[in-house]
């Protein structure tokens, strides 16, 4: 059973933890959590791909282990920053919101997480399968640290993958796909002056954006995501206010739907650089393919029912930004995010988390962890 005061002094505790990314050490608050787990009887290791840079794997043993369910929340948070009004690391409750830096993405889902456990363990409950729990670093820095090299490397080796990194129990079940990249344009330097006698780079540079913005990238639509997206997230260029700058270069974010590859969007934007000017490179900062789980796939349908039968209604959504829920189609891991954070609270001055959702969230996982059919899940996967 939850222990709601347990579950509450717990998530202080985390929130008190500083894990902020940059500058990335998730070392104090992986070992807080393996001492935990270690306090209930459940062993873990700490693999580090970078000094300090901790992410947490443990394995409780089912019935059989022919299957394994991963139960995955983040360690790091984003940097506080100077905009806070409350203490970022007190924990300090007020009503039914518990504030901290962290406390929705994810401490929350961390905390709710570990009471979970600690309540299964408690009760004497053998699930039916290896229950795997890997809490990672480096999250919002792009996982390169954390998840990615635990999947690459077949360190986690799962059937199915929970991600507890989402808002008000919403279920994900499809997301955005996204590409990084730089542009640098080249033009032909001269006394300002006398602009005729050069080329501007920043000049070129307006007319490429103005055109890649009222360029349409066609699709098709998705019930649960907004159309496809491009940002202008940065511009530098020139040397000097007198001088007829040779060179500029922009960054931008393009966000695409399923079905969208991201070949395409680069050929797209390279013909549209091309109307204004042959002397650009582009630089692929990033790439994630979007992802989509049919929405009667046996992992959704546990986790609906898990909601259900504890009378909060289960939300199917999309994903604009990029979770981790899209590193696992490489290896044919069905995946899907939930968490029980508050929307619109994560990045911002004064986070919170309500103390009503954690109880909640812990209890959703206990109900979906006791009734989840791995059998189901694997041989939908072997469907697809």
């Amino acid at each position: 059973m939850i222990n709601q005061k347990r579950l509450i002094k717990l998530m202080r505790q985390l929130i008190q933890i500083d894990s902020q990314n940059p500058p990335g050490n998730e070392r104090k608050i992986a070992l807080f959590t393996q001492r935990l787990l270690k306090s209930i009887g459940v062993e873990s290791r700490i693999y580090e791909f970078c000094k300090n840079r901790s992410n947490l794997l443990a394995v409780i043993k089912g019935k059989e282990s022919k299957h394994a369910l991963l139960l995955t929340p983040h360690l790091d948070t984003v940097p506080a920053g100077r905009s806070w009004k409350q203490p970022a690391f007190s924990g300090k409750i007020s009503g039914d919101k518990i504030f901290g830096l962290g406390s929705t993405d994810c401490k929350c889902n961390l905390a709710a997480m570990l009471e979970a456990v600690n309540s299964i363990v408690e009760d004497g409950v053998v699930l039916g399968y290896d229950l795997v729990i890997a809490a990672t670093a480096d999250e919002e820095s792009g996982s390169g640290l954390g998840l990615i090299p635990l999947i690459k490397r077949k360190i986690l080796k799962v059937d199915a993958a929970l991600v507890l990194d989402a808002d008000d129990f919403e279920i994900v079940v499809t997301q955005k796909g996204l590409m990084h990249l730089k542009v640098r344009l080249k033009g032909k330097k001269a006394h300002g002056a006398y602009p005729w006698l050069g080329q501007n780079a920043i000049d070129l540079a307006v007319r490429v954006l103005n055109g890649l913005k009222t360029q349409k990238i066609v699709c098709a639509r998705n019930k649960y995501l907004h159309q496809p997206t491009v940002n202008i997230g940065t511009i530098h260029g020139g040397d000097k206010v007198n001088v007829v700058a040779d060179w500029c270069e922009f960054e931008l974010d393009f966000r695409f739907l399923p079905g969208t590859n991201e070949r395409a969007l680069l050929e797209d934007l390279k013909k549209t650089i091309s109307k204004y000017t042959k002397k650009f490179s582009i630089e692929i900062q990033g790439v994630q393919a979007p992802y989509v789980i049919k929405e009667k796939h046996p992992l959704v349908n546990s986790l609906v029912s898990a909601m259900r039968n504890l009378k909060i209604k289960p939300r199917l959504s999309g994903s604009e930004g990029a979770t981790v829920i899209t590193f696992f189609q490489d290896q044919g891991i069905p995946a899907i995010a939930t968490g029980f954070g508050v929307e619109g609270c994560a990045h911002v001055a004064d986070e919170y988390a309500r103390l009503s959702n954690l109880y909640q969230g812990a209890r959703v996982l206990v109900e979906f962890l006791k009734n989840y059919k791995p059998t189901e899940t694997v041989s939908a996967l072997a469907r697809k």
